[in-house]
């Protein structure tokens, strides 16, 4: 593990949507009334315009404005250092979804998402990063990955994990920046062997928890995650930082800081030291399809002390 990783105090900023009953409410109405394409357009624009969100359409409008009259200073407009605040770590627009140019934005630190219109890269100026050897098992969880009452895969179905990453779920708006466009992308990046799922199924072969994301170097970026079944997203990840660990990464990057990542062991980090241990890994090469290694213990898994200081 890194040493000297700077760290800021945890904080659990809200993520997306506001979730109170009369906007969910709301929205439900919308998805009802209007085709399915359109809904999803009206619920985006309805979020982008939110008085709080008035300073990042300021931030979108000086990107556009410099991608007309300068140059780029990479091969994004901005260099992760000098990203915009709003929208928070900003580095360009645009809809170059590529596997090649993917592999380079999260080599960078970098990654894209958009509710509506094109790509919005961002680099957000601190992280939540869940080193391995402070992974987060509690007791109740070690007692159901000893009870295997769920089957976890690798790569089985990483566009059945997308798309319910992607499903609504009961009591909150259903805007999510996994659209067509972002499915058929990673679908791509999936068959070069650098995009990942994670897949739990239940004793009737159905899929009731999983995740998804990128690995680059000595991190595994996951972009969703989603849990039917109780407990069965949190049996996917300690799987997965098992065989992580086991493979020689260093980290698993949950992007935004939540209280249930918090819960399972991850804290914020700044940015520059994020893409410090970015840079310190990229001379390991994982790519490929990933298959669960039986032989390892999950349940009795003890990681490490925690990073120093």
């Amino acid at each position: 593990m890194f040493s000297g990783v700077s760290h800021k105090k945890t904080t659990m900023p809200r993520k997306g949507v506001s979730q109170n009953e009369t906007l969910v409410s709301l929205f439900s109405a919308v998805e009802k009334l209007l085709p399915p394409k359109l809904a999803h357009f009206a619920m985006a624009m309805a979020y982008s315009l939110r008085p709080a969100r008035w300073y990042d359409g300021v931030g979108l409008l000086k990107m556009v404005w410099e991608k007309i009259t300068r140059k780029p200073e990479g091969i994004f407009q901005r260099t992760t250092e000098n990203a915009l605040e709003a929208p928070g770590g900003l580095v360009d627009i645009g809809n170059d979804l590529s596997p090649s140019h993917l592999v380079d934005a999260y080599g960078l630190g970098v990654f894209p998402f958009a509710h509506v219109g094109p790509s919005k890269w961002v680099s957000p100026p601190a992280r939540a990063l869940g080193y391995l050897n402070e992974t987060r098992i509690e007791k109740n969880l070690r007692r159901l990955l000893r009870q295997k009452k769920y089957t976890v895969t690798f790569d089985q179905d990483f566009e059945g994990v997308m798309r319910a990453c992607a499903a609504p779920r009961a009591g909150r708006v259903h805007l999510t920046w996994i659209n067509e466009r972002m499915i058929a992308a990673y679908k791509d990046l999936h068959r070069e062997g650098h995009a990942h799922s994670v897949e739990v199924w239940n004793g009737d072969g159905e899929l009731v928890g999983g995740l998804y994301g990128v690995a680059s170097g000595g991190v595994f970026v996951t972009e969703s995650q989603f849990n039917i079944a109780r407990d069965a997203s949190k049996v996917a990840y300690v799987t997965l930082n098992r065989h992580l660990a086991e493979w020689g990464f260093q980290a698993n990057d949950g992007k935004y800081m939540t209280q249930h990542l918090a819960n399972l062991g991850m804290r914020e980090v700044f940015r520059n030291e994020y893409t410090r241990l970015l840079s310190r890994t990229q001379d390991l090469k994982t790519t490929g399809r990933w298959t669960v290694d039986n032989d390892l213990d999950v349940a009795g898994w003890k990681p490490e002390n925690p990073t120093p200081l």
